[in-house]
């Protein structure tokens, strides 16, 4: 039988939902509206059409080929009636009707619907500061707001910026300023990290470090108090510590689900917002369907609801409403929480709960840090990847992981070969066994990811015990009164320049000859070891704990971690 489905909001849901739906019931009619006069564009690209990697804003809102997907397209290709500048204002569930109006006109009318699919997205949060209402000051929701920053950036207006924030958004628009057009850059964050409960502090402090390194500054546990201008133009930045100056500023403090109207309908929304729906995308209406960025849906680790704002899932979910609309049963079981963002020459990622997170929903968790070559030692092209793994203590259950290296696909690609299989519950076992696929261009023969639970186990086991830089920071730094005895376990050639550097501090014992040279280990201080990466202190450790040392601590990422981190020797 022949239906009339309503869909309210046309960006990422709305769109794959309304498609689906058309051409699994092609005699039914899809009548899809939105505020905006712009419908389905990829609104994570925007940061790259603000640096230059995109060329046009109109590639936003095109097909794979070439095609402008605008009310015409929707209509002549798709079979989608499309109602742009038209704003739902009320859903009458019995009746079964939405209340619309025309925000052009102030038009109202009213639309009869079978089926329902809200897909109202999310909002920037707004912070109401004094002077967000300067020219120069922006949120970045659509590409007409990355037009108006390009074009002003184009135009020589914009000699500084400031970004406000330091999650996803954040540090792209924070590359896209410094990278391509060499602005002179500031993040502002309330916390005291980057990507904060997403990854550790240790992770936060590398890729933050690399930033600075590319001329971004930080400044952390601020406050932004006012926005102050000339002219009626942006022109500084006061937080609770310093004003910036900033002729350009991003308000990047993360995004809000729009589900006012869902709940003025009476459908069950979550306390912080957002739609609530069930694996098959239903609201508490089996009428109405919801999804993307106005719903909350199951984080598949803690079992609680989860907001995840990303155009991936939105798309996702959009198939799965699309074909329950036409009488199907998709589901969609929820979320473990995977991203990738791009930084300059690298990547930060990660799926799963950090450990912050993980100690915040209840687990008795710990990390471990691994530091390797993401292919074989002998070919060239080989680089460093740092991933951090979580683990429950009591039942070896994998819990996240996350990690900083290149922007290339091996980052990215080891985080999703973890995603799919975090929500059957792995633990460290499953990891140290997962089959990887390994030529020597692409993975070393003990991939990354299997010498990570590798660590883990003998982490858990008490064979390995350690600290990541940030542990080792804590230890030099402390060390005045000589209560560690820091050794080196490289080759001399590697280690006799900080053995110079630091006389009476840092020694240098190869593990090799760890054996022959015990004697020169002192028994009455904590023994901190160092390699490259972790392995051969690790294995310093064995050896110092078959010969009685009962206070050996071994730094987990070693030498690598250590220069990525930022600490001085």
């Amino acid at each position: 039988m022949a239906q009339h489905i309503v869909v309210i909001g046309g960006v990422a849901l709305g769109p794959k939902a309304a498609c689906r739906f058309k051409r699994l019931k092609p005699g039914s009619t899809v009548t899809m509206i939105d505020q905006s006069g712009l419908i389905s564009y990829g609104g994570c690209g925007i940061p790259y059409f603000v640096s230059g990697d995109v060329s046009e804003a109109r590639e936003l809102s095109t097909t794979s080929f070439h095609m402008v997907r605008d009310v015409t397209f929707f209509k002549d290709v798709k079979g989608v009636d499309v109602l742009t500048l038209t704003r739902a204002t009320r859903i009458d569930r019995e009746r079964k009707q939405v209340h619309v109006e025309n925000v052009t006109t102030g038009e109202t009318t009213v639309l009869d619907y079978d089926k329902l699919v809200i897909a109202t997205g999310a909002t920037p949060r707004r912070l109401g500061l004094p002077g967000e209402d300067l020219a120069g000051v922006s949120y970045v929701c659509n590409p007409d707001d990355a037009t108006r920053i390009r074009d002003g950036i184009a135009k020589g207006e914009v000699g500084s910026a400031v970004v406000i924030g330091a999650g996803f958004i954040g540090l792209e628009m924070a590359e896209a300023f410094a990278d391509m057009w060499g602005i002179e850059t500031s993040v502002v964050e309330i916390t005291d990290q980057l990507m904060p409960r997403l990854v550790s502090p240790t992770l936060a402090a590398m890729a933050q470090r690399h930033m600075e390194e590319k001329g971004v500054g930080f400044y952390f546990g601020e406050s932004v108090r006012a926005l102050e201008g000339e002219n009626g133009r942006v022109k500084r930045v006061v937080t609770d510590k310093r004003t910036l100056d900033a002729d350009a500023v991003i308000i990047a403090a993360g995004v809000v689900p729009v589900s006012e109207l869902a709940r003025d309908a009476g459908l069950a929304v979550h306390d912080r917002g957002g739609v609530m729906v069930d694996e098959y995308m239903r609201t508490s209406d089996p009428d109405i369907y919801s999804g993307g960025d106005c719903a909350v849906v199951k984080h598949l680790i803690t079992g609680q609801p989860a907001f995840l704002p990303l155009g991936s899932m939105a798309n996702r979910q959009g198939r799965v409403i699309g074909t329950n609309l036409a009488g199907g049963e998709a589901r969609f079981p929820g979320v473990v929480g995977s991203f990738v963002v791009k930084l300059f020459e690298t990547s930060l990622a990660g799926t799963g709960l950090s450990l912050e997170a993980a100690l915040a929903a209840g687990y008795d968790a710990v990390s471990v840090l691994q530091v390797q070559l993401d292919r074989a030692h002998f070919y060239p092209t080989k680089e460093l990847m740092t991933l951090e793994m979580v683990v429950d203590k009591k039942t070896r259950r994998v819990l996240g992981v996350q990690g900083f290296g290149s922007s290339g696909d091996a980052m990215v690609g080891r985080i999703n070969a973890i995603a799919a299989i975090l929500p059957r519950n792995p633990k460290v076992e499953d990891i140290s066994n997962l089959e990887m696929a390994y030529a020597p261009p692409f993975a070393s023969a003990m991939d990354v990811l299997n010498s990570l639970a590798n660590v883990a186990d003998n982490v858990l086991d008490g064979i390995n015990r350690g600290v990541g830089p940030d542990g080792f920071a804590t230890l030099w730094n402390s060390n005045g009164e000589g209560t560690c005895h820091f050794i080196d376990c490289r080759e001399e050639a590697d280690a006799d320049g900080y053995v110079q550097r630091n006389p009476g501090r840092w020694h240098n014992i190869p593990q090799g000859e760890l054996r022959q040279r015990i004697n020169e280990v002192p028994r009455d201080r904590t023994v901190v070891l160092v390699c490259n990466t972790g392995a051969r202190s690790y294995e310093a450790q064995i050896i110092l704990d078959e010969q009685g040392f009962d206070d050996v601590i071994n730094v987990q990422g070693g030498m690598a971690a250590i220069k990525k981190y930022g600490i001085e020797l």
